[in-house]
């Protein structure tokens, strides 16, 4: 009973404190698998590569070669690739009442990108006691990470992350949220005018 009762309390303090888990070099808790994963040093630092390692699958689905389809509830992102194959990615996406679905198109790639958080997220930060800046240059410090690619004309985007343990977790405003080795990966081959599909 004591060690059901040690693994339900590592269970919640990794769901509520994420970031110190990854400080420690810890580990990452997969809703997909079901399964613990180790991340840290392993997986090239803290902010380069994913706890959770993109694959090739096999694709069968509707969607032509060079869509990217978003599975915000599976927390997963599929690059359709010619035949019948799709990379397959984990993301981050949009924690609850941030969630959203629809059809657009990559409208803007930028590499580094800055960052300028919308006057809504800047005000609910604030209220929270946490002051964001009305703008940040792009860097290895920058909460877009690497690459981004720019999702029709919503405020919302496929970025890198300084955070790579957020990976397969529902924590962001609404962005799809990628490792940089994984953003770096997926920008190289997506296009401007690709269709994406977010699902939930």
């Amino acid at each position: 009973m004591k060690t059901l009762f040690a693994v339900f309390a590592a269970l919640i303090l990794a769901l509520t404190s994420q970031s110190a888990f990854a400080q420690a070099g810890g580990q990452f808790f997969d809703p997909v698998s079901r399964s613990w994963v180790q991340f840290g040093p392993t997986y090239g630092g803290p902010s380069n590569k994913s706890p959770i390692r993109r694959k090739m699958v096999k694709y069968t689905g509707p969607y032509a070669p060079g869509t990217i389809i978003i599975d915000t509830s599976e927390r997963r992102l599929y690059h359709v690739r010619p035949d019948g194959k799709a990379m397959k990615y984990g993301v981050g996406v949009g924690r609850e009442g941030f969630q959203w679905a629809g059809t657009h198109r990559i409208t803007r790639k930028a590499e580094w990108p800055g960052w300028t958080p919308p006057p809504q997220m800047r005000a609910r930060e604030r209220a929270k006691g946490r002051i964001l800046p009305a703008h940040m240059p792009g860097g290895p410090n920058n909460p877009m990470g690497a690459r981004a690619l720019y999702i029709g004309s919503t405020l919302y985007r496929i970025h890198g992350t300084t955070e790579p343990w957020t990976i397969g977790s529902a924590v962001s405003s609404g962005c799809i949220r990628m490792a940089n080795n994984d953003v770096k990966h997926l920008y190289k081959h997506a296009t401007i005018g690709s269709k994406v599909v977010v699902k939930r």
